[in-house]
C-alpha cells in the first residue's frame, strides 16, 4: 500500500487545521478523501495519547473553564428515533492557562455532572499547585471542582445576566446574541482575587475552536456526522493549538510559555505522532 509522505500529510494537516472539511482538504491536496479520513482518525487517537501523557506537571496560576456547544448528525430536537444515541448534541469541556494561553484539559462529551466530575478530574491531575479557578455557573462544577480539589483551589463562579430576549421575528434579531447587563461574580472556595475571576480568556478559545474548526461552524451543514470523527478534529486542533501555532499576543506557543516545550512545532513534528517519533519538548 502507497503511504503519503511527511510533506503530503503535512499540506493534509495544514488545511485540516485551518477549518477545511475532508471533502475540501480533499480537493485542495489531491489526496483521496478517506485517506484523508484514515490520517485525520489515527493523527487524532495520537494526538489525544500524546497530550495525555505530556500536558502534565504544569505550574499554572490561573485556569478558566467553559463549554461549548456542537452537534454530531442532528441537533438534538430533531434527531430521528433509529438515530437515538448517536446522534445529537455534543458538549466540549475545556480548561486554558489564563497566562500561557495553553489548553490543560479538554473532554468531549455531554453537559452532565458524570461529565464535569471526569472533565475536573483530569485538569487537577496535571496540575502541580494550588490554582486561582474560575467558570461559569453551570451548576454541576461545584460538586466536581470538591471532588476534584477538595479545599487546595481558589474558586469562583462568573455568573452572568443576560437581558430579555423579545422575538420580533425578524432573520437580524434571531441570529442576535442575548446582551449582557451584568455579572456577579461568587467565591466558592478559598480565597480568590476578585480581579481575576473571569473567563474571558477561555470564551476567547471557543471562537478559536470555531475558526478553526469547521464541525463547530454555526449555520451550516458542516457539521460532524460521526462523534469519533468529532473526537479527532478535537484533539487534532488542541495539539496544533498547544504545540504549533504563535499566539499572537505571547509571539510564541502556549507550549512554549507553559515551559513544556522550548520551541514551536513545525506540522512536520506533529505528523510524526503517527510514527511514534515525537519531537522533543524540550533541548
Amino acid at each position: 500500500m502507497n503511504k503519503l509522505s511527511t510533506e503530503k500529510r503535512a499540506g493534509v494537516v495544514a488545511a485540516l487545521v485551518e477549518g477545511n472539511s475532508l471533502r475540501g482538504t480533499a480537493r485542495m491536496t489531491g489526496v483521496a478523501r478517506m485517506t484523508v479520513e484514515k490520517l485525520l482518525r489515527d493523527l487524532g487517537t495520537a494526538c489525544a495519547a500524546y497530550h495525555d501523557a505530556h500536558v502534565r506537571g504544569l505550574k499554572s496560576q490561573r485556569i478558566q473553564c467553559d463549554e461549548i456547544w456542537s452537534f454530531v448528525g442532528a441537533k438534538a430536537k430533531n434527531v430521528p428515533e433509529r438515530k437515538r444515541g448517536e446522534w445529537g448534541d455534543v458538549w466540549t469541556w475545556t480548561a486554558i492557562d489564563a497566562d500561557s494561553k495553553l489548553i490543560v484539559g479538554y473532554r468531549v462529551g455531554n453537559r452532565t455532572a458524570v461529565d464535569a466530575y471526569d472533565f475536573m478530574q483530569d485538569v487537577a491531575s496535571r496540575l502541580t499547585n494550588r490554582v486561582h479557578l474560575t467558570t461559569d455557573q453551570l451548576k454541576v462544577y461545584l460538586n466536581a471542582v470538591d471532588y476534584a480539589f477538595g479545599i487546595d483551589v481558589d474558586y469562583a463562579m462568573l455568573e452572568k445576566h443576560y437581558g430579555s430576549f423579545v422575538n420580533t421575528g425578524s432573520a437580524a434579531h434571531r441570529y442576535t446574541p442575548a446582551k449582557i447587563t451584568g455579572a456577579k461574580r461568587v467565591t466558592i472556595t478559598g480565597d480568590p482575587a476578585t480581579r481575576h475571576i473571569s473567563t474571558s480568556y477561555v470564551e476567547r478559545q471557543n471562537l478559536t475552536m470555531r475558526m478553526h474548526m469547521r464541525r463547530f461552524a454555526r449555520l451550516t451543514n458542516a457539521f460532524s456526522k460521526k462523534l469519533e470523527m468529532h473526537a479527532h478534529n478535537v484533539a487534532l486542533h488542541f495539539a496544533y493549538y498547544n504545540f504549533c501555532k504563535i499566539h499572537q499576543t505571547l509571539r510564541i506557543t502556549p507550549a512554549m510559555a507553559s515551559g513544556i516545550s522550548d520551541h514551536a512545532w513545525e506540522l512536520s513534528d506533529l505528523v510524526s505522532l503517527l510514527d511514534s517519533e515525537a519531537p522533543a519538548l524540550t533541548a
